[in-house]
């Protein structure tokens, strides 16, 4: 009877929270990555160089890291539902702003405010989801939330080529359509959050009251259960080792997935394509990177092993991007990124499911954000260093091999701190010190 319950509680919350929680995902990563798809015409309109074009796309990300942890904070505090609301009403804003750049200063000017606004809103969800089910289903549920980044690539690439084609309409350019009109959804979900969205599993109405207290004892024990291990003041979330090896790893796998989204479209604009077959050729590998997130997300829950899921996908990634600068042909590209696109996407979910195991409470709140804010920097570095080899060699090769560098120390590190005492576990907590493997 219990377990039957408990099957009809997760079920209930998950079709409730995970496809919303998407479609805001969703939104966020069109909003953050869509500059890749403007600045095919956006960078010629207003004499943006690659090295310019690659410190200012990355530049987002140091807005991102300086706003990250106190915001994640103050949602913790406050709850999800205004904090969320307030993210996402923000960054709308100033996404839409995007369209008034004139040049290199107003480029840097708005990406860095663009990723003060966004800060929160990932770690915040992350956080989140802690909040409503157990750390056994957790990967699995995150795995279905980060799909919403492939996602966004499979519908927005197409939906991007197309606005572009907007240009000269009621005298606007193309990219600055594109930058407005995909704005627009952030405000009005913003709206939409604070009617939609429950902070706490004690404030579900919409769950019976059987449901409801089941779901608050099954959470209750859970943190009660790593109690006596996990870290739980903000500042020991902050020092914890664990959080600093966790975000030097994220660093690796942001660096690749804000190589695809910011430089992707000129890679493959590179074969003399128009901007709708960049569109619909660069949504190929996100579609295939959906399925296989999720199944190797399941795998992960199913084992509870997290190591190794995190290793091999990065390995993955990073023979993707190798091979993406050794080989010749739209095809042979193509197939390229598409091993980088699964690798990014299918490590995420088990690295995520790690944090949650061993902080609690505010230090989760302050720990997930610190992973997040400086594992994103390599969505800086990845970018930036791909236009400055690129502005000198002429090529994108060299700032491939570069990042793929990245995704293996990323690998390597995760190795390193699955052989350490003091490594986080299992999905599940455990009353010893605890291990990934």
């Amino acid at each position: 009877m219990e377990s039957q319950l408990g099957t009809r509680v997760l079920r209930k919350i998950s079709l409730r929270i995970v496809p919303f929680i998407m479609l805001l995902y969703f939104v966020a990563f069109i909003d953050r990555v869509n500059i890749g798809f403007a600045s095919l015409t956006m960078n010629k309109d207003i004499g943006l160089s690659p090295t310019v074009y690659g410190f200012g796309a990355g530049i987002f990300f140091w807005g991102y890291f300086l706003f990250e942890v106190p915001s994640n904070i103050i949602l913790h505090k406050i709850g999800a539902r205004i904090w969320i609301a307030r993210v996402m009403i923000t960054w709308g804003i100033v996404s839409a702003a995007m369209a008034l750049v004139q040049g290199a200063t107003s480029f840097y000017v708005l990406r860095f405010l663009l990723g003060a606004a966004e800060a929160g809103f990932f770690p915040g969800i992350i956080l989140y989801l802690s909040y409503w089910f157990p750390a056994r289903q957790r990967a699995a549920v995150t795995a279905l939330f980060m799909a919403a980044a492939p996602l966004s690539t499979v519908l927005g690439s197409p939906v991007s080529g197309a606005l572009l084609e907007m240009d000269g309409m009621l005298g606007f350019k193309g990219w600055q359509w594109l930058f407005v009109l995909e704005a627009v959804p952030a405000v009005l979900l913003g709206f939409v959050v604070l009617g939609f969205l429950t902070d706490r599993p004690e404030q579900a109405r919409w769950l019976a009251d059987d449901e409801r207290a089941w779901l608050v004892k099954t959470m209750k024990a859970e943190n009660d259960g790593k109690a006596a291990t996990a870290s739980h003041s903000i500042w020991r979330g902050l020092a914890d080792p664990r959080v600093l090896a966790l975000a030097l790893v994220y660093f690796g796998t942001s660096a690749g997935l804000y190589t695809l989204g910011v430089w992707a479209p000129q890679i493959i604009k590179a074969f003399g394509l128009s901007s709708i077959q960049v569109g619909f050729l660069n949504a190929v590998p996100a579609t295939i990177a959906v399925i296989a997130m999720v199944l190797w997300a399941r795998h992960s829950d199913r084992t509870g092993e997290r190591t190794w899921h995190v290793v091999l996908a990065c390995l993955m990634a990073a023979a993707g991007l190798a091979l993406a600068g050794l080989w010749t042909g739209l095809a042979a590209v193509i197939a390229a990124l598409t091993l980088v696109n699964i690798g990014i996407s299918s490590s995420k979910p088990p690295l995520w499911s790690m944090p949650t195991v061993f902080l609690s409470g505010s230090a989760a709140a302050a720990g997930i954000a610190t992973i997040n804010s400086i594992g994103n920097l390599g969505g800086f570095v990845g970018p930036a260093m791909i236009g400055w080899i690129k502005e000198r060699t002429g090529s994108f090769d060299g700032g491939l091999y570069f990042v793929a560098g990245l995704l293996v120390l990323s690998a390597v590190l995760t190795l390193l701190l699955s052989r350490s005492q003091s490594a986080p576990a299992q999905s599940e907590p455990q009353p010893n010190p605890v291990r990934t493997h």
